[in-house]
């Protein structure tokens, strides 16, 4: 499933983007975001399974090439994680899977550009109004990205609310256009 402007009649999108504005141009989720994924999920980001992170980012660049090349991002940036939850979880699982990108494309990756300096509620129990106040100022840019192309990295798009607040914080620090990639997609956006 694809967020964004359509490209292609034929291309499935998210209903939500046709009625809502968001900060990014467009984006993907590879898989489904089921229980089966979410089970992997929970693996790859509470228990250290960086093979599955490896798997993960292996197949973003096979099924997201032709958009990657699309898009042709100048820089791939990682959802970052408040440092105590990454003083927690030991890594931050989108910047695993940045890197990866970024090394199989020769694209620079940059984990300390996007900075999360509010500490929120975690996201998965809260509805959608919920979600975009409790990243209400969450993030912050380091530096002045005027005219870039940006693809933001993370595991998993459910409502939006994550993407669209980093996204936001990035065009106003000057990015051009603002992509996004991520492992797994929900299946209820609102």
């Amino acid at each position: 499933m694809k967020c964004g402007k359509p490209v292609r009649a034929e291309e499935e999108y998210c209903p939500e983007c046709s009625v809502r504005h968001r900060s990014f141009s467009e984006g993907r989720g590879i898989y489904l975001y089921d229980d089966r994924m979410r089970t992997s999920l929970v693996k790859y980001k509470y228990y250290g399974r960086r093979e599955y992170g490896d798997f993960y980012a292996a197949a973003m660049c096979r099924y997201a090439d032709k958009e990657i090349h699309r898009w042709n991002p100048d820089l791939i940036i990682p959802i970052p994680l408040h440092p105590s939850k990454r003083r927690i979880r030991g890594f931050n699982q989108a910047e695993y899977l940045a890197d990866r990108i970024g090394d199989f494309y020769g694209i620079p990756t940059a984990s300390g550009v996007l900075r999360k300096i509010k500490k929120t509620k975690s996201q998965k129990k809260l509805d959608a109004g919920e979600r975009r106040r409790n990243l209400s100022d969450a993030f912050e840019v380091a530096e002045r990205l005027d005219g870039w192309k940006i693809l933001l990295v993370d595991d998993v798009y459910t409502t939006g609310s994550t993407m669209d607040a980093a996204a936001a914080c990035l065009r106003e620090a000057g990015a051009d256009q603002v992509y996004f990639l991520t492992v797994c997609m929900g299946i209820d956006v609102d």
